[in-house]
């Protein structure tokens, strides 16, 4: 089994996707996440670009020994002088140099014939090997170079001194079984090819960066340059997590893996994604917060009988703390009544269709449904008495500004149906009173209290309506993400209570 080695350019290319910039501490903290992940390289950074810059890479190269440090350098004298000076306390120094090879950057961009390329890339390696014994250079835009040529420059390179040889997909044009071919052209091809790591560096502009970079594994790469979250310049690099995964994963296809503490992924995602400010899509494979979550009761019902029907990795594996099953509209009986169960919820058999029905018109109201929101239901579920005394059939609210708030409200008692309006000072206190004009109790609200059962807009509002008659008092309770249907609920909730227990007396209260 070989080793696949990781090579994380996070705080370089990463840092060039638009609005990513670190600053010197934040590149610190991510390079010693990367090295507790024991990924193998770390690309601090392009120290010719600034001062700050190179300043990071020297901070980085000192800080962390458990990873080789890696400054990127064109082939220029003075960006290699640079990374070296920056490099030069690092435990385990490396210096990655560059030169397009693809035709249309030669004419377009260096303005150099091929001989002159090969030169400069020659050059750049021997200098580099001043430094330190780990060289790698790049062929920039080999997916678009002729193969002939490549072929050329990095045999000379590697005959340099060069120990690992990158072969980027620039821009991003390759395609999985071409990209692949080409690896393993170059490293059938070459003479020396057997003294140099072959590695791969492929952006994501057509969406295959990943794709590209485990056809070039199959086929020799020992090497894939990736960055967390796919983070990198235009559409990003290759993700570091899903490389990983899809090696880990896969073992029946690929010959190799890396040393990779995986556990460390969704930590080191997050820390990514806190410090950039470039959220992680929820769908995103691995790290999103939906990897591993499920709402399909079909989904549910499967992973609760045996992980493995819906589950190819374990969320534990990656950082996750367990899989998720989100309750929500499509969710299944099965996974409701693991919910409950876990939570200490007791529902009886008879009592569960009643459960279940009500749990589905939440549903429809919220996308979500929380464990305290289940808690709630049960409660609601529990304390039914205004069951068979008032029940809320309609109600519509008319708030405008500048207007007094009306209410229209329809109840059922038995088989009877009652209508009542009345205008109030708010929408709530308009509904109270349309709900009076029927029921006439004749008693007195002394509390009414609102709490939000759990977060989000959509969160279900919880009521607590207190009533008093006649020296007796009794609380009501409704809850829902309207929060005047709530409060009709735990009004009529009091009523009942009023009505069906006349002569209970609050013990606090003396008689009047």
């Amino acid at each position: 089994m070989d080793k696949l080695i990781i090579f994380d350019t996070t705080l370089r290319d990463g840092e060039q996707s638009p609005g990513a910039s670190m600053t010197r501490d934040e590149k610190l903290n991510i390079a010693r996440a990367l090295e507790k992940m024991r990924v193998d390289v770390i690309e601090a950074g392009f120290p010719i670009a600034s001062p700050d810059e190179f300043e990071s890479v020297k901070q980085i190269g000192k800080a962390v020994t458990g990873s080789t440090v890696c400054g990127l350098a064109r082939a220029l004298d003075k960006d290699i002088d640079r990374a070296g000076e920056a490099l030069r306390t690092a435990a385990r120094p490396r210096i990655h140099t560059f030169i397009a090879t693809s035709p249309i950057h030669m004419e377009q961009k260096l303005h150099m014939q091929p001989e002159q390329v090969i030169d400069h890339a020659v050059a750049a390696v021997k200098r580099a090997r001043k430094y330190t014994d780990d060289v790698e250079f790049s062929p920039e835009d080999a997916g678009r170079s002729e193969r002939d040529f490549l072929c050329r420059i990095v045999e000379a390179v590697i005959a340099a001194g060069a120990g690992t040889i990158n072969i980027p997909d620039t821009v991003g044009y390759s395609l999985p079984f071409q990209f692949g071919e080409l690896v393993g052209e170059l490293i059938g091809r070459i003479p020396n090819s057997d003294q140099a790591v072959f590695s791969v560096h492929c952006h994501n502009d057509l969406g295959l960066a990943v794709a590209n970079s485990l056809s070039a594994v199959r086929c020799g790469a020992r090497q894939v340059e990736c960055t967390i979250n796919g983070l990198g310049e235009r559409a990003g690099n290759a993700s570091l997590e899903e490389i990983v995964m899809a090696v880990r994963t896969r073992q029946d296809v690929f010959d190799c893996d890396t040393e990779i503490n995986t556990t460390q992924i969704v930590p080191t995602s997050r820390l990514v994604s806190s410090v950039t400010g470039f959220p992680v899509q929820p769908n995103k494979a691995i790290v999103g917060a939906n990897a591993f979550a499920h709402e399909s009761g079909i989904h549910q019902d499967g992973v609760l009988k045996y992980r493995e029907t819906y589950e190819i990795m374990r969320a534990q594996d990656v950082g996750w703390s367990d899989n998720r099953i989100v309750l929500g509209k499509h969710s299944g009986r099965r996974a409701i009544m693991d919910r409950i169960q876990k939570l200490g919820i007791m529902i009886e058999d008879d009592e569960m269709d009643a459960f279940f029905a009500h749990f589905k018109e939440l549903a429809d109201r919220k996308h979500e449904i929380y464990d305290d929101d289940l808690r709630r239901l049960a409660l609601v579920e529990a304390d039914q008495s205004d069951q068979g005394v008032y029940q809320l059939i309609d109600l519509e609210v008319t708030s405008k500004v500048g207007t007094t708030p009306v209410a229209r409200v329809t109840l059922a008692r038995g088989n009877e149906q009652f209508d009542g309006e009345a205008s109030g000072g708010g929408p709530v206190d308009a509904s109270f009173r349309a709900i009076e004009e029927i029921v006439n109790s004749e008693s007195e609200l002394q509390l009414y209290s609102v709490n939000n059962i759990t977060t989000g807009t959509d969160a279900q509002g919880e009521v607590t309506v207190r009533l008093r008659k006649n020296g007796v008092v009794v609380n009501g309770q409704g809850a829902h993400t309207d929060i005047v249907i709530a409060s009709a609920h735990a009004y009529l909730n009091a009523l009942g209570k009023l009505i069906r227990e006349p002569g209970r007396m609050h013990p606090q209260l003396d008689h009047i």
